[in-house]
């Protein structure tokens, strides 16, 4: 039971215009007054390497964040709550990249509104249970995505 909640957490979120899901694409543009709905289609979360923190970004992070982290990803306008610039982490905290706050973030051990809601899964135990039972694999991971994600301050 517990394996079967754990997989279904393990989601990512990715932008489908509702038409699609609709089955409605005749593959043809359609002029409409109004910019496309977009609903979020929740997936497994793909294995990426613990070594790569890009990797896991684009995989796991990106759909809402975006690419660069601007917090414009292809899901972001069917969430509740806008996604944080992660490129400005470091200049709302008086030019310091806050590392640990980070970290906690992703492992699940902040509170915050958007981390954990059912727009958005919290890491930790989704990266807990990736192949191993592991807690410094776990740790690894989420040490090599905030790495990542510090290296995208400006």
């Amino acid at each position: 039971m517990i394996r079967r909640f754990i997989f279904f957490a393990a989601a990512i979120l990715i932008a489908v215009p509702a038409a699609v899901l609709a089955g409605e694409s005749s593959g043809q543009e359609v002029a409409t007054s109004e910019a496309p709905k977009v609903q979020i289609k929740k997936i497994p979360a793909p294995y990426m390497p613990a070594s790569s923190g890009k990797a896991m970004y684009v995989a796991y992070c990106a759909s809402c964040h975006g690419r660069d982290g601007k917090g414009d990803g292809p899901a972001a306008s069917a969430l509740k709550s806008v996604p944080s610039d992660l490129t400005q982490l470091a200049a709302k905290n008086k030019g310091k990249f806050p590392e640990n706050r980070v970290s906690e973030m992703i492992k699940g051990d902040f509170d915050t509104p958007s981390h954990g809601s059912k727009d958005m899964p919290v890491w930790g135990p989704i990266f807990a249970s990736m192949g191993t039972t592991s807690d410094g694999l776990m740790q690894l991971r989420i040490r090599n995505l905030t790495k990542y994600i510090a290296s995208l301050q400006q």
